[in-house]
């Protein structure tokens, strides 16, 4: 069952999946660093890309630095709750329209500015300490990496999220209109 939030709700109630809102989405499987997530929380609601947290999370939604990293902007956010991947996996297939599952990973070929964004488009990033295991690496349709120097592992996964989704949403045109000319 997975649950819009007004946060942190405990229970998820026995409804379908939230209408996903047309655009590109940010998808966190089982979090283990509140900061990351409350920081990537508030990034989706000043972007007005919606976040799926997949959980278990690695600590309680209530915790005192996830509230911290994300301030006042959850309440701003378009959060959703799944309780696992299964359920995530099953609401993801079951939306309606054009939309595919980009994970975001270090075992990936192909560096993320080389791919096409479509709007419909998931990011999906891992758990910091462990990342995803095979079997949602096998229901990903893309696979990017960014690229790094070599010799160094990985970026902080709200870092590598907030690169990856600037690019996907300068592609898709999809960033929020400020009224911001460009002009002096």
């Amino acid at each position: 069952m997975t649950q819009k939030m007004p946060f942190p709700a405990a229970t998820y109630p026995e409804e379908r999946a939230p209408e996903r809102v047309p655009g590109v989405r940010l998808a966190l499987y089982e979090p283990d660093i509140p900061q990351n997530a409350g920081s990537l929380m508030r990034l989706g609601a000043c972007l007005g890309v919606g976040i799926d947290i997949i959980e278990p999370c690695g600590f309680l939604l209530s915790d005192r630095t996830f509230r911290r990293a994300g301030m006042d902007y959850l309440k701003s956010a378009d959060i959703c709750r799944h309780p696992s991947w299964a359920r995530f996996h099953q609401d993801f297939i079951a939306q309606p329209g054009p939309h595919r599952l980009v994970l975001l990973t270090t075992k990936a070929d192909m560096a993320y500015c080389d791919f096409r964004f479509a709007p419909g488009d998931t990011l999906l990033v891992g758990r910091e300490s462990a990342g995803v295991p095979q079997e949602v690496h096998g229901a990903a349709d893309a696979r990017l990496l960014i690229p790094l120097r070599p010799g160094l592992r990985s970026l902080n996964v709200a870092q590598a999220a907030a690169m990856v989704l600037g690019e996907a949403l300068r592609q898709t045109a999809l960033f929020p209109k400020t009224g911001i000319s460009g002009k002096d």
